[in-house]
């Protein structure tokens, strides 16, 4: 912390490429995930493992780069609403100053791309840009380990939000 405010943090690149046609939104990574330079890395989120669940897939076993190509073989990408901010601790209520991901490069970097997911409210309140621009959007309950659904009740709402069919 310098000045009283928060020291100013830089996201992680997208999981992205241009066969991707499902793209999954979060917030700004956990101090465990700018750390790791991982997705989803803090150990109680439960993203690996619902996904996993939901893909049929050993995601939660796997190596970051194995996670990552095995997201891009069922055409699902990850990245965050925010670019950079400014927050002490994990919780998005923390955000401070931040800087919106240029989106325009979807349009080029991933050319099938037809459904953005939102994991959880924050990075859902982007939603209505994406439906502006002809996207199938869905807001779906955090994975976080602050929200607490159970486990079963967000794959109900993960499956439904994805579009996918069994997996478990």
């Amino acid at each position: 912390m310098r000045d009283g405010r928060p020291e100013l943090l830089f996201g992680l690149p997208p999981i992205l490429d241009a066969g991707v046609r499902t793209l999954i939104l979060g917030s700004f990574p956990s101090p465990a995930s700018l750390a790791g330079q991982h997705y989803y890395a803090h150990r109680q989120n439960q993203f690996w493992r619902l996904l996993g669940v939901l893909l049929g897939e050993p995601l939660p076993e796997l190596d970051y780069l194995d996670k990552q190509r095995c997201l891009l073989a069922h055409r699902i990408g990850v990245w965050d609403v925010y670019r950079q901010c400014r927050r002490q601790g994990a919780l998005d209520a923390a955000i401070q100053s931040p800087e919106t991901n240029d989106f325009a490069c979807l349009a080029h970097e991933a050319p099938q791309l037809a459904r953005v997911c939102f994991n959880g409210r924050t990075a859902g309140k982007f939603a209505p840009w994406f439906v502006q621009r002809g996207y199938t959007t869905a807001v779906l309950p955090s994975t976080s380990p602050a929200y607490t659904l159970a486990l079963d009740g967000k794959l109900a709402l993960w499956r439904a939000g994805l579009g996918v069919q069994g997996g478990d």
